[in-house]
């Protein structure tokens, strides 16, 4: 009689199943299919802990998104197309601490994300990680947008509006973008300045936790985690 006559349950839960009932595997022979439920869930969740973890330690910090040219947030693409006629009307200086402004709006925000971040891991369902297993290089970076995009903008639109007004970042913005608007029509996405900050923040975060990601996928045994190892390893 085989193995899997032996285990109840829908087929995906039997084939997962066999290392839970001491099924003898060498290393070599392991694939997918021979990981426990629990394998699966622990190595993913041990990868979402860690790409979320160490992307809001890299940017939720002085500098973060400021010294990092894959996440700085530039200027509105209206207002870099203004450029050098706002150059020419004495704007650059106020422009330069509009850069500095809002990368610092966004490196206040970032830790905000750590709580629901962990929550998306806590909630990943056997469904969510089927997808996970069967889907590209950044199907853990798609998990999170999946599961957080929506509160983490509800979260971060009033702690960078907070910021921004405070350093009267709103005014010197609308200002510009006032001067800007004589020369063409001003995106939906870019008319505030908490509204752009905001998706650049949540934009920036979920780059950084695919890169972690992928960096976890070319190198699963210096993840530092037996669980990560364990299932990335055979994504290889």
């Amino acid at each position: 009689m085989s193995h899997k006559s032996l285990i109840p349950g829908t087929h995906f839960q039997r084939v997962i199943a066999c290392t839970l009932l001491g099924v003898a595997v060498t290393a070599n022979a392991l694939s997918l299919s021979d990981l426990s439920n629990q394998d699966a869930s622990a190595g993913l969740k041990a990868a979402l802990d860690k790409g979320s973890t160490v992307a809001v330690s890299k940017l939720g910090v002085e500098n973060g998104f400021l010294n990092n040219d894959k996440v700085k947030i530039q200027l509105p693409s209206v207002l870099e197309k203004a450029m050098p006629i706002l150059k020419m009307t004495g704007k650059g200086q106020q422009l330069d601490e509009l850069v500095v402004s809002m990368n610092r709006a966004a490196e206040t925000a970032v830790p905000m994300a750590k709580p629901l971040l962990l929550n998306a891991v806590k909630s990943m369902t056997l469904t969510d990680a089927k997808n996970i297993l069967s889907g590209g290089e950044t199907s853990v970076t798609e998990f999170f947008k999946q599961k957080t995009a929506a509160p983490l903008s509800v979260k971060f639109l009033p702690l960078v509006k907070g910021v921004t007004d405070k350093a009267g970042l709103s005014s010197k913005y609308n200002a510009v973008m006032g001067q800007v608007q004589k020369f063409g029509v001003v995106p939906e996405q870019e008319a505030t300045v908490e509204g752009y900050v905001t998706q650049k923040t949540m934009d920036g975060l979920f780059l950084m936790i695919a890169e972690e990601e992928k960096q976890i996928r070319r190198d699963p045994l210096g993840a530092g985690s037996a669980a990560i190892s364990k299932v990335f390893s055979l994504l290889k």
